[in-house]
């Protein structure tokens, strides 16, 4: 296996997301463990050859000092051939290996596997945890946590750990040559350990708060562009100006309370790094002039303060982006990491459909609400049957289309297709199984060929045609064209499909449901938003969808489920009334009153024609 394949990048979790900070590194790095370990092992050792190329430049010094001109090459010739491999050979490796490990193995893998892990995490959860946040910010969200983590590991083992073997090993040099240096270092160290404690919460803190306000400005504008049409039409421009702006103000404020601290911090951080040169380089030059030590450890203790001055600029500016990135998978964690409480159960199944019958047995649910939802819903639909749903908005129709495809979970009674009770199956073998046709059909901004294929991802070319040819898109499709270029089935469809009409839009959904070939059809005012002519041929395409399959079908629109088996009709939550148009049109009830009312609206738009 190659370097670059150490780690899987898209290998799945173990459970969910824990919520502390600690446990979800490991829960987001399981299976990365050992190339992280090889890693921080490299890191370390180019932090020990760093303080040995001042212990050998100090050799080196010293033995040129104690032997004459001359004969320096002659007399020390292992220590300088030594010294040679040193640099040219074991230096290399060391910084060779380190810095392939991080570029080969761990970057470009490690990202991935915390976003695929995050991303997998995100799509399960229920529609409300949709419902209630912007999609940009839930994106923007997945994508600063997975890099911040990704950051946070890389600057632990290439700056943290390279940075504390070098100080340590530092010390252990220093005390070989005069214990009271190397306690000046120790003295140094503890200063710079409790600048570190006092900043680096308030830059975490600080920090978190700056992310969180970042992902509100990307929230807004992405939930302005998506719905860029309405602002125009409302003439909103300046509003949603505004709304940006109130946020990009919010960020502003965070940012440049992040600024100042992270200024004061690095200005404190320096003067103390200008102050390490002083204190070792001159107690060395104090205590080579008692004779205590030598000039080779004056030029080592030297050597080594300027590296570590250096290296304090870089350690702290990788600590504060350390500590920020850690503030930063804080915020996201809040976010992202919400428990699924819409969940299979432990000895959940794959549903078997073997007819296509389904029951809804008492079912109640009112969105945790004291009223609104459904309530006490007997409906039992035989298999092949065709029954239509009506109500005024609000009745409960939609309500009881999600249950059944178990976006929420019934509060009391429960729902079964061919006697499985729905908690007890798989939800995406459920979802599998049931065909959807929407009034707000969703399309995806990819080709005509990857939204009709959504259907059934494994569908031929011929297949995928035949589907669009029953639907009665084929032709149009063969016509398209994209800004790209691009033609006919390879023609992409826009942002939500915003490049097709109303009628084109629903004749993809068709041929998707066709392609996907579920035994069970919900239909959700699949036709209500379409002119008359539109709507009759896709009443047709309809009609070819329905064949031989379990149909529930919603519609304000009355006369596109007149001609069903049978139709319930809802008030308030509750089944009223049901039976077949005629029978329901005798009764003289709440289904008549509605057709009535219909009815005399398309003989006033009739007469108004004429």
């Amino acid at each position: 296996m190659t370097p670059s394949n150490w780690i899987d990048p898209f290998a799945e979790a173990s459970g969910p997301p824990p919520r502390t900070l600690l446990r979800f590194f490991g829960w987001a790095l399981k299976g990365a463990w050992g190339p992280v370990l090889l890693a921080s092992v490299l890191s370390i050792a180019g932090g020990v050859v760093e303080v040995s190329s001042a212990l050998i430049l100090g050799w080196v010094v010293d033995a040129a000092l104690g032997t004459g001109a001359g004969s320096v090459f002659a007399d020390n010739i292992g220590l300088l051939v030594g010294a040679v491999l040193f640099f040219v050979v074991l230096r290399p490796l060391i910084f060779g290996g380190n810095s392939s490990m991080q570029s080969i193995v761990l970057q470009p893998n490690l990202l991935n596997l915390v976003l695929s892990r995050l991303h997998r995490h995100t799509l399960g959860q229920p529609v409300t945890f949709f419902d209630n946040d912007f999609a940009g910010r839930i994106a923007q969200k997945e994508m600063q946590t997975a890099r911040a983590l990704n950051d946070v590991v890389i600057d632990v083992i290439q700056t943290v750990l390279y940075a504390l073997a070098s100080v340590f090993g530092a010390l252990l040099l220093l005390a070989g040559m005069d214990w009271r240096i190397a306690l000046a270092l120790l003295g140094w160290m503890v200063i710079y350990g409790w600048l570190i404690g006092h900043y680096m919460p308030r830059i975490r803190s600080r920090s978190q708060a700056r992310a969180g306000a970042r992902a509100m400005v990307t929230g807004q504008v992405v939930d302005t562009v998506t719905n860029i049409k309405t602002v125009k039409l409302f003439a909103h421009a300046d509003h949603e100006d505004r709304a940006a702006l109130e946020a990009m103000g919010t960020f502003r404020d965070r940012y440049i309370e992040f600024g100042r601290i992270s200024a004061a911090f690095r200005f404190w951080l320096m003067a103390l790094a200008g102050l390490l040169p002083v204190l070792l380089v001159g107690g060395a030059l104090f205590y080579w002039s008692r004779g205590l030590v030598s000039a080779g450890d004056i030029a080592a203790t030297g050597t080594i303060a300027l590296r570590l001055a250096q290296m304090t600029g870089w350690v702290s500016f990788t600590l504060m982006g350390l500590y920020a990135n850690l503030g930063e998978v804080e915020d996201g964690m809040v976010t992202l990491t919400p428990p699924h409480l819409l969940t299979n159960a432990p000895d959940a199944r794959e549903l078997q459909v073997t007819e296509g019958r389904v029951e809804f047995r008492k079912v109640g649910f009112a969105y945790g609400r004291q009223s609104g939802g459904v309530e006490d819903i007997c409906l039992t639909i035989a298999p092949g049957e065709k029954i239509g749903i009506v109500g005024a908005s609000g009745a409960g129709k939609s309500t009881l289309v999600a249950l059944l495809l178990r976006l929420y979970d019934t509060e009391q009674g429960a729902i079964l297709i061919d006697g499985q009770d729905l908690r007890h199956v798989t939800q995406e073998s459920l979802r599998r199984r049931i065909g959807m046709v929407t009034q707000e059909t969703a399309m995806f901004n990819r080709s005509a060929l990857d939204n009709i294929r959504y259907g059934r991802p494994d569908a031929s070319m011929a297949e995928v045609i035949a589907a669009a040819e029953k639907a009665e898109a084929h032709e149009f499709i063969e016509k398209m064209q994209d800004h790209r270029g691009r033609t006919g089935y390879d023609a992409h469809l826009g942002e939500r499909g915003v490049k097709l009409s109303g009628g084109q839009r629903q004749r993809i959904a068709l041929a998707r449901a066709i392609l996907k070939d579920a035994p069970i059809l919900v239909m959700d005012e699949a036709t209500s938003a379409l002119d008359s002519e539109v709507e009759a041929s896709i009443q047709r395409a309809l009609d070819r969808v329905m064949e031989g399959k379990t149909v529930l079908a919603i519609a304000h629109r009355l006369s596109t489920i007149a001609q069903m088996d049978r139709i319930v009709v809802l008030d308030e939550g509750r089944i009223v009334e049901q039976g077949s148009h005629d029978d329901l049109l005798a009764r003289d009830g709440l289904y008549a009153r509605y057709w009535s009312r219909q009815s005399g609206q398309m003989d006033g738009d009739a007469q108004a024609a004429e």
